[in-house]
């Protein structure tokens, strides 16, 4: 373990040539027959059977997807220049809407001058509402809530961590039988509960219900041989769980990195939910024919509803690029420490997986980003229409 000629993980970890050794172990096994003793025979009829030895690349990576990453960029730029427009171009007058009517010699809204001493009502009620706010037990009760959150969050992640580490088969195993006591449970309950309530038993007869029962216990019976026929899936989910809490307990620095990563999203979304609101305040008071004659309305620039539509689109962008981004942190961190060698450790590995996400595949997180903001339109559009088509919705 401590010469320096020891070969990578990389290559003892895909040798198919060692029937014994697992695809996922980190420790290869001392057991495993060398490279070397094979046949060559045996060597070149598995030959095809081969897969391609997997490592990690810690050269340079070259940009790509760069159309999206400058598309990206000019969203937010145009968010954050149209953002800045609309606060110095806001209308102060909107606060004051109730204080103007209309004039017929001019037909336009003027100022009632009977209500010119109340011009800062509005502007004074609102600072004293917040003011009085900031004092009331709501702000204290919401910051020990957040500060209690945060104590008892932290040991619990480490303990379930541990858990995972450790007694990862065990707990998988105990979390299997759930999949079916949970669904026997409910559909013996809905039978009794049903067959109890006389409103329910006359509107489902007792020959509809046990033969709805009899399906849920054969969809149960389905999962379970599913399981029966999966069993090996089951048993690579135990490794490839076990692995993943290993490498997580060996990089903890993810706990620091990932929210952090959130926060500076938040702080991201702070100017920009500052100029949604400001964007209001961009229009004119301008008369309005009703039933009852003359009123005067507020009138929004006719580009505010384009600059709502801009900057709701990138936020979501931006959001499910930072999950994106969050993706490939966490991936290679954990690759970096799967292809290092037993006895050394990856240095600064975080720092390299951000770098990476934020720098060469910067345009590819912006990209997937995209596409699953996509996807989830669409497929909240195609829900809605379902929904709509439903009668009595």
């Amino acid at each position: 373990m401590g010469s320096t000629d020891e070969p990578n993980k990389s290559t003892s970890l895909f040798d198919y040539s060692s029937p014994s050794e697992p695809f996922l172990s980190k420790t290869p096994f001392s057991s495993s027959p060398p490279i070397e003793e094979a046949s060559p025979s045996l060597a070149d009829e598995s030959e095809p059977t081969q897969y391609p030895q997997i490592s990690y690349n810690y050269g340079p990576r070259s940009f790509k997807d760069l159309p999206f990453l400058i598309l990206f960029a000019f969203c937010v730029l145009c968010t954050f220049a149209f953002g800045i427009f609309s606060v110095f171009h806001r209308n102060p007058n909107y606060s004051k809407l109730s204080s103007y009517t209309y004039d017929s010699n001019s037909t336009s809204c003027v100022k009632d001058s009977l209500s010119s001493s109340d011009d800062g009502f509005f502007e004074t009620h609102v600072y004293f509402y917040f003011l009085s706010s900031s004092n009331s037990g709501v702000w204290k009760a919401l910051i020990w809530s957040l500060v209690i959150t945060f104590i008892l969050s932290a040991p619990i992640c480490f303990l379930l961590l541990l858990l995972l580490k450790h007694y990862t088969k065990q707990i998988v195993y105990m979390s299997l039988p759930f999949f079916i006591v949970i669904p026997i449970f409910f559909n013996v309950y809905w039978f009794v509960a049903c067959t109890v309530s006389s409103s329910c038993s006359d509107g489902l007869p007792l020959v509809y219900r046990i033969l709805v029962l009899i399906f849920v216990f054969l969809v149960i019976g389905v999962i379970v041989w599913i399981f029966v026929a999966n069993w090996h899936r089951i048993e690579l989910t135990v490794m490839i769980i076990g692995v993943a809490s290993d490498a997580l307990s060996k990089n903890l620095g993810l706990f620091v990195a990932l929210p952090l990563l959130i926060l500076c999203l938040v702080v991201y979304y702070a100017p920009i939910v500052v100029f949604l609101v400001f964007s209001r305040l961009n229009g004119k008071i301008v008369p309005k024919e009703t039933s009852a004659g003359y009123t005067c309305v507020w009138k929004q620039d006719s580009w505010v509803p384009a600059y709502y539509a801009l900057a709701i689109l990138t936020m979501l962008w931006s959001l499910a690029a930072m999950i994106e981004a969050q993706v490939y942190v966490i991936s290679g961190t954990v690759a970096q420490w799967y292809f290092t060698k037993e006895d050394s450790a990856p240095k600064r590995s975080i720092r390299s997986s951000l770098r990476n996400a934020f720098g060469p595949s910067s345009g590819t997180v912006c990209l997937s980003g995209l596409l699953i903001f996509v996807v989830r339109m669409v497929r909240g559009a195609v829900d809605s229409a379902k929904q709509e088509d439903i009668p009595g919705q």
